[in-house]
């Protein structure tokens, strides 16, 4: 006799990310297939983690779906047995971490905007991230070894590149800045975006829009327009730039952008910063603008009298399990090992290419070789994201210098002396977050994709 398969289980990595969950929850529980699955919340944050299972439940009441939600802070429990595991974790949190990821480096005449993908941020985040995710796959490697892990947390690149290197778990990344810039511009040019097809490639936070077409009508002198009568937003001035030198439109917002280039981010001109509308500390200030906003949004969350939007996002994560799920196709755009996906960026790096998506899981685009300026622009960020992967995996604390002397953004403000006592200076405010090979300054073996990543967290 044959067993009844098992309801899917799908497991939220750091649920206490209340508003983003909200809308992950919004998204697959507003599939008809989907509306049986087990959701598992997951947090270490156990009054967080309450009312994001109060917004569950209000979710699943709004819909008139019998849900099956539990919570725990019991990360073995929320593992056993996932079919799909969503991870939006982020370590060391805005306090401590990021306030110093930003107020170290501005002591030393280096400003960001957001700190989360490249640069010095991006860096120290991934010292911080890496080894928990790695240790979060090894235990599903045991507890759910054929688990889709579909990563939302940064730094993308860095953390998927890694992940394949010292995991056996299939991770994806995902982002939302193909589909919102695909709509930006599509408002801009006054076409709807349903009559619009496009190809993105590259790497996560710098791929381009290598066709952008209504009908096979290439729309990108539409855009150029944008420009010529002067209607670029003036959020939006870096990106518009970059066109103009470069010919395609890039993915990413301009304050991202703006951190991942020699170009715009200057000290000593202050002209650059309001000519390009730069927004510096853009992170912190949102952050702080959030965490004043939590108490009143909260209340509102856990209230039923107070109605909250129940539309479906834009993210990918639920149309991935409802194709994997019903076999119904679909296009997403995923950041993914590099097997011969773009030809003249580096075999093994982490690409942001199309997938179709069905029934055999997640299925990439070849896309062969891009414009040859793009992908020299690109290996300026994938030295640095190589590097400190490189860094992670072997517990050599020589290459976190190697990757903050290699980051454009940092090596043109910096010389190499202060880029040095700069890591160093992080390195020890991160004492607590970051595994102890880099603190004592040892060097541990080299990792290989058979072996375990060396690197421990205490």
């Amino acid at each position: 006799m044959t067993q009844e398969n098992p309801k899917r289980k799908i497991t939220f990595i750091g649920a206490g990310s209340t508003v983003f969950a909200k809308n992950l929850l919004v998204d697959i529980l507003s599939f008809p297939d989907l509306a049986d699955s087990q959701l598992c919340l997951f947090d270490v944050d156990a009054e967080r983690l309450q009312t994001s299972e109060i917004v569950a439940n209000r979710i699943a009441q709004t819909l008139g779906i019998q849900a099956t939600i539990e919570t725990t802070t019991d990360r073995a429990r929320a593992f056993d047995g996932a079919t799909y595991a969503i991870n939006m974790i982020q370590v060391g949190g805005y306090r401590p971490c990021t306030v110093t990821d930003f107020d170290i480096p501005k002591k030393y005449g280096l400003q960001q905007t957001i700190g989360d993908t490249l640069g010095i941020g991006g860096i120290m985040r991934a010292l911080r991230t890496v080894p928990v995710l790695i240790e979060m796959c090894r235990e599903m490697e045991q507890r759910c070894p054929d688990v889709v892990h579909l990563n939302y947390v940064n730094p993308m690149a860095i953390n998927c590149w890694a992940l394949t290197r010292a995991t056996r778990i299939r991770t994806i990344g995902l982002c939302h800045s193909v589909q919102h810039t695909a709509e930006e511009l599509a408002t801009g040019i006054g076409v709807p975006l349903e009559e619009i097809n496009y190809l993105v490639a590259g790497i996560n936070h710098m791929a381009f829009y290598l066709k952008f077409e209504r009908n096979g009508e290439d729309l990108y002198p539409l855009i150029y327009k944008v420009i010529e009568e002067g209607r670029v937003p003036p959020e939006n001035r870096v990106r518009y730039d970059m066109l103009r030198r470069l010919g395609y439109f890039v993915t990413e917002s301009s304050e991202h952008f703006s951190e991942y280039v020699p170009w715009y981010i200057k000290r000593e001109r202050a002209d650059l910063i309001d000519r390009y509308n730069i927004p510096l500390d853009e992170y912190p200030r949102r952050c702080e603008i959030q965490i004043a906003e939590w108490k009143f949004l909260r209340k509102s969350l856990e209230t039923p009298e107070v109605p909250f939007e129940m539309e479906r996002s834009v993210e990918y994560g639920s149309g991935i399990i409802h194709s994997m799920e019903t076999g119904i196709p679909r296009v997403v755009y995923a950041n993914l090992e590099n097997a011969n996906l773009i030809t003249n960026l580096p075999p093994g790096c982490c690409v942001e290419v199309p997938c179709l998506v069905e029934k055999n899981g997640i299925q990439p685009t070849h896309i062969g070789a891009i414009p040859p300026h793009l992908a020299a622009l690109m290996q300026t960020n994938i030295n640095v994201q190589a590097l400190t992967v490189e860094a992670i995996l072997t517990g050599n604390r020589e290459h976190i210098y190697h990757a903050a002397m290699l980051d454009p953004h940092t090596g043109a403000e910096l010389d190499l002396d202060q880029i040095w006592q700069l890591v160093d200076d992080l390195i020890s405010h991160h004492a607590e977050w970051i595994p102890h090979q880099f603190r004592n300054g040892q060097t541990a073996d080299v990792q290989t994709p058979e072996s375990p990543a060396a690197i421990t967290v205490e």
